[in-house]
């Protein structure tokens, strides 16, 4: 059967299934979109680049074309921009990287991108310099007083390199202090960068390992040795150590064994409460490279639709358009991150949305539809737009985030990052059910993934936020045919120049989920409910001191 046969049986298949929509999402428009944005003239739509300027230009074209309103920065005349500005921080390495271990006297040298990935040094140094700084193993560089956890046992880091374990100590017995297989923040890379700088580290090296990190090394490589984004900071110091890195698991298996170290017997004890950190005896590092730094802007995009009844309330989808844009090639020899699926599809999804909403009768909230910058440097399009937002987040009735799509046709079933204490998640189930579709808790509840997309600046300051999240229980080849899929991509696509726009998707899944995703915003944007965090949830408290300011 073609191409464009399975895909109208599979909307037909969609159409029967659940009722007529005021949406008319077209698959040919979402591959235009996503063709476009995914160009190599797109550069993989890095931020500062010409990638940027190409994609906001295109964005800001499409929305005013649907007729939709301009919603970013307030300017002197009263009138508002297509964009928010974005004030960023950018850090370059330049030149080689040079970089070595001691072990007993004897010089190994690493490869950058093989053996280690150190980012760019964010604390605006011009060059990093380090000479036979000692590593010690701290387990997983957590730091939980509410759990009475603390890997660190008064160890002073500073001038010292610490090594540490991804993910929580739960992650591979599944039971433990921090939740089991879901990862809390202490898991996350990014929890772990922080600690070193907090603990006065000369920086942390956060060990590979496929499961627990979920996603290979190839992953880590191409989003660490590139450019680096951070916000602007007062003082940078604070927030980063000069080094910040990782390290492929097979190497740091043989430090460990030359410093008379059972790497797996350590691991294992740093799943208890009880571990103390270890010296690498007779083993230190070293490395030296320089480092440009840069302030740049880049730009967040926003269009908007009036509310008819309660214009000062809005409800706002999301999506990121940016990617990891031009870096280390791959073994065809491309270097162009071109970002189909991530997040060129999710972005063609709120053009279409918004595109919807243009042509339907203006909702009694304000909606809002905001392409971010900067996801992939840390979500600080999002950051920053939480920081500095355009419309107030009292008043913001909740976020809906949309971060890749379904290329393998319409699924039974649909999820969430994270599946979120969040009264926004369950409008979502219940309109579901009644498409038809389930909804599946997070399949992968060790990746973090609640921490990972652009609606968690939102939750962390008490706004209900969800990112949507495509089934894998697929209505042609089920479960089994979703699951394989989904590896698939992270092993040979995440992060990868072959993250390209193909033929052979089927984006009746894409429109089927952007069905849903626009009647649950429009339902909120008619609405007078304000969606809450359930009892429990750390976000709970953050968004009832702003109670007040909501009619």
């Amino acid at each position: 059967m073609s191409f464009k046969r399975t895909l109208l049986a599979s909307l037909a298949a969609v159409l029967l299934a659940s009722p007529v929509l005021a949406a008319d999402l077209d698959p040919a428009r979402l591959t235009e979109h996503v063709k476009i944005l995914s160009s190599d003239a797109f550069e993989g739509r890095g931020p500062d680049t010409e990638g940027e300027r190409k994609t906001v230009a295109y964005l800001v074209e499409q929305f005013k074309s649907f007729g939709l309103a301009p919603g970013g920065d307030l300017q002197k005349d009263g009138t508002r921009a297509w964009t928010q500005d974005v004030p960023l921080a950018r850090f370059d390495t330049e030149g080689p990287v040079a970089v070595s271990v001691n072990v007993g006297g004897q010089t190994r040298a690493w490869t950058q991108g093989e053996e280690i990935a150190i980012r760019a040094a964010q604390t605006g140094i011009s060059r990093l310099t380090l000479k036979d700084v000692p590593l010690v193993f701290i387990g997983y560089g957590v730091t939980a007083p509410e759990r009475n956890w603390d890997d660190f046992k008064g160890v002073d880091m500073k001038g010292k390199i610490g090594l540490v374990l991804i993910n929580d100590p739960d992650f591979e017995t599944g039971k433990g202090e921090f939740g089991g297989k879901a990862m809390t923040y202490y898991g996350r890379w990014t929890y772990k960068f922080e600690e070193a700088a907090r603990r006065g580290a000369v920086g942390f090296l956060v060990i590979h390992e496929t499961d627990p990190a979920s996603y290979g090394w190839a992953t880590v490589k191409n989003s660490n040795t590139n450019t680096i984004f951070d916000i602007i900071r007062a003082n940078p110091a604070e927030a980063h150590a000069p080094l910040e890195g990782w390290v492929q698991r097979g190497v740091t298996v043989d430090l460990f064994k030359a410093a008379g170290l059972d790497f797996e017997a350590l691991k294992a004890k740093a799943q208890t409460r009880d571990f103390r950190p270890v010296e690498l005896t007779g083993v230190t590092f070293s490395t030296d490279h320089a480092v440009k730094a840069q302030k740049i802007v880049s730009k967040n995009v926003a269009a908007r639709k009036p509310g008819r009844k309660h214009p000062d309330e809005t409800v706002i989808y999301t999506a990121h358009w940016d990617h990891l844009g031009v870096g280390l090639p791959d073994a065809r020899g491309d270097r162009i991150y071109n970002g189909a699926l991530d997040n060129s599809l999710g972005t063609a999804s709120l053009l279409e949305i918004g595109r919807e909403y243009a042509k339907a009768p203006a909702t009694d909230r304000s909606v809002v539809f905001l392409a971010v910058t900067a996801e992939e440097k840390g979500l600080l399009g999002s950051e920053y737009y939480a920081s500095n937002p355009l419309y107030p987040l009292a008043t913001t009735a909740g976020v809906i985030n949309m971060d890749g799509g379904s290329t393998a046709g319409p699924a039974r079933d649909f999820t969430t990052s994270g599946d979120a204490p969040l009264t926004l998640q369950d409008d979502l189930v219940a309109l579901g059910a009644k498409r038809g579709r389930a909804y599946s808790p997070d399949p992968r509840p060790g990746a973090g993934s609640f921490f990972r997309s652009d609606h968690f600046p939102f939750a962390k300051r008490g706004v209900p936020a969800i990112s949507f999240g495509s089934g894998q229980d697929l209505v042609e080849g089920g479960r089994a045919r979703g699951e394989a899929l989904a590896r698939d991509y992270t092993t040979y696509r995440y992060h990868q120049p072959a993250d390209e726009w193909s033929p052979d998707w089927n984006l009746a899944g894409t429109v089927q989920d952007g069905h849903l995703l626009y009647d649950l915003g429009r339902e909120l944007a008619n609405s007078r409910r304000w969606p809450d965090w359930k009892e429990g949830s750390e976000f709970r408290a953050v968004r009832a001191g702003t109670s007040a300011q909501r009619k």
